[in-house]
């Protein structure tokens, strides 16, 4: 289920159409679903009649065909209601919200900003920790707290750090849905012995790679899975560092030049984020023929 990156053009407009082309793309690659709006798709450079208007020319093209998340994420409650009540409008079925970033809430600061959340959402929530963009990494404790609220149904565990994942799946996988297995022999052991709800990945581009990494393990075809599995895992080593920062600039740059040398519709990022230079635009093409997509 990738989360997907948000089409700009040239003059840093939103690119309605190509998000059109990217969702059919995507569609027909076989997603398991999408999230919309979350750290990969810029959602921080948006304004929120934008944000609006992507929920909308998305939820209206596949609302009905795949399950949709929201990124909801905002500095206020307030704001995170407002595009929850405009997503549910639009045949999306869930809402990913962070923390309040910049602000560093403490634990029970965090915990009423979710229970006001999930007192007030006509859609349930994924509780996204994500610490390299919020600054803060909420511990187990935290997590079961919230967890325990009526309209949190899952966590995405955004952490490098496969020990916090662990403890974080072992302690509230009968609760929530709990999404970050990573697609390698660490992930395909866990999913094995213990099952698992998936992943929410960044951009998709290796397209029915990442689908049928899950096809393939739910068939029962390990081998299958484990080679899809070691292609997710070459762009992941080639293209970002151990902690998930990109090495060619930010994520959504290196993500949609990945699209865009494959010829899909990737578009640019928004100021003052940078497009991948020219001269890494190379590595970029060379590690998607190693996987085989080019």
């Amino acid at each position: 289920m990738p989360a997907i990156t948000t089409p700009f053009d040239a003059d840093q407009q939103l690119d309605l159409g190509a998000l059109g082309k990217l969702l059919e793309w995507l569609e027909g690659e076989g997603m398991h679903g999408l999230v919309v709006a979350g750290t990969t798709g810029e959602w921080s450079s948006m304004t929120a009649d934008e944000r609006k208007r992507l929920f909308t020319a998305a939820g209206d093209q596949l609302g009905k065909r795949l399950p949709m998340i929201a990124g909801c994420n905002a500095l206020t409650m307030r704001e995170v209601l407002d595009h929850a009540a405009h997503a549910a409008q639009h045949g999306f079925e869930g809402i990913l919200v962070t923390p309040p970033p910049y602000l560093r809430p403490g634990a029970d600061e965090i915990v009423d900003f979710y229970t006001e959340i999930s007192n007030n959402t006509p859609l349930p929530i994924c509780v996204y920790n994500w610490p390299p963009g919020t600054g803060i990494d909420m511990p187990v404790d935290l997590l079961e707290r919230i967890a325990d609220l009526d309209n949190v149904v899952a966590i995405k565990q955004s952490t490098s750090d496969l020990n916090s994942f662990v403890r974080t799946f072992f302690a509230l996988n009968d609760k929530v849905r709990v999404f970050g297995h990573s697609m390698d022999e660490h992930g395909l052991a866990l999913l094995q012995a213990r099952g698992g709800d998936g992943t929410m990945g960044a951009g998709a581009v290796l397209g029915r790679v990442h689908a049928d990494f899950y096809n393939h393990l739910w068939a029962g075809r390990i081998d299958e899975a484990r080679a899809c599995g070691l292609k997710d895992r070459m762009i992941l080593d080639h293209w970002y560092t151990r902690e998930l920062v990109g090495r060619f600039g930010s994520g959504p740059a290196v993500l949609k030049a990945g699209l865009n040398v494959q010829g899909l519709p990737g578009g640019f990022v928004r100021k003052p984020l940078r497009d991948v230079a020219a001269e890494n635009l190379d590595m970029i093409r060379e590690t998607l023929v190693a996987a085989g997509r080019i």
